[in-house]
């Protein structure tokens, strides 16, 4: 099992102590460093200025939300990063949601399997660097022709020639056709609200993409890196409770009602009725009740809390489930080390 420490994005001020803990990290053996975006602080910008500090560890983005970026601008993200750090980088994707998609970017939100293929297409023809990169479209033509084109738009290969013609590409998926999608055109699964009850389920998902034709990967080389929060503590139940009002707000309050797409895994999970309640009462602002309505087993579901030996249990059942690599979210250095040596030693 490796472990990933997920910056995340920031809020209204970025974090204070990001470069210590991505050194921490690095020396602690984590393989892996993570930043992401909403609609403030970007994914790319945080691993290029904390990542020049760093020799080894893996600097990637979980995820870039591909209604932000054009896919030959992301790929120019890409190959400067992974030139910058030495072919470290790990380029995670996801669509996101309507009301960001709409709201923030202005973009219509609509076909997000059709738009994610063709994106992920041109961003690996980039890289190759074989010839100018043209695309049909629809999402994303290459040469553009649409209205208000002048018509001398000209297909072009990269100046810069990418360090790494493969440079990874992981894909942020919830649902099924998402998941076997990722399976069949990329190197890895940004998993969140993954839970190994469910491993036979996200198999069958898995297995799909797999067998389709032209998959890019098998079950053997493809990495599963799922979000896992690990705490190692004395006081189980407390850890629990602290960790509610953030899943009442993922269940609750992100996405609209009508469609929230973490609200619909943990329905697919069993938990319909609690995420009816919990919806509810987020969007009357009674945040409290909401996070009081949520189940412990709903949070240790996805997480894993304990006992040094305890933790070290749920590690092993994690990966007998066929993840590859936890996603933490540390508070400083001391608590990266404390996880490095329960999970890595």
């Amino acid at each position: 099992m490796k472990l990933g420490l997920q910056l995340g994005y920031w809020g209204a001020q970025p974090p204070g102590n990001g470069p210590e803990l991505v050194a921490a990290a690095e020396a602690e053996g984590f393989d892996a460093v993570f930043a992401a975006e909403s609609w403030g602080s970007d994914a790319f910008t945080p691993l290029a200025w904390w990542g020049s500090a760093t020799d080894r560890v893996r600097l990637g983005t979980s995820v870039v939300q591909i209604s932000a970026r054009t896919p030959t601008s992301c790929a120019m993200h890409a190959l400067t990063l992974d030139h910058l750090s030495g072919g470290r980088h790990i380029l995670g994707l996801g669509v996101s949601g309507p009301q960001v998609v709409e709201g923030w970017y202005g973009a219509p939100f609509e076909k997000p399997l059709a738009r994610t293929r063709e994106y992920v297409s041109i961003i690996r023809r980039v890289l190759a660097r074989e010839a100018p990169v043209t695309s049909p479209g629809p999402h994303y033509p290459l040469p553009y022709t649409g209205a208000g084109a002048t018509g001398l738009g000209k297909p072009l290969k990269p100046i810069t020639h990418p360090l790494r013609s493969d440079i990874p590409i992981w894909l942020g998926a919830e649902g099924p056709k998402n998941v076997a999608l990722t399976a069949e055109i990329a190197d890895g699964w940004l998993a969140i609200y993954y839970t190994p009850r469910l491993a036979p389920m996200y198999n069958e998902w898995l297995d799909e993409g797999f067998a389709r034709a032209g998959a890019r990967r098998t079950r053997e080389d493809f990495e599963i890196a799922a979000t896992c929060q690990v705490v190692v503590t004395d006081d189980r139940e407390g850890t629990v409770a602290a960790m509610k009002p953030v899943t009442a707000l993922y269940v609750g309050g992100m996405g609209a009602p009508e469609l929230n797409f973490h609200a619909q895994v943990y329905r697919r999970m069993g938990y319909g009725d609690v995420v009816d309640e919990v919806t509810e009462l987020f969007r009357a602002g009674r945040k409290d009740e909401a996070a009081a309505a949520i189940p412990d087993e709903m949070v240790t579901e996805t997480m894993i809390v304990g006992d040094l030996a305890e933790v070290r249990e749920g590690v092993r059942r994690w990966e007998d489930a066929g993840v590859t690599m936890l996603l933490v979210s540390c508070r400083d250095a001391a608590q990266i080390k404390e996880l490095a040596s329960a999970v890595l030693q």
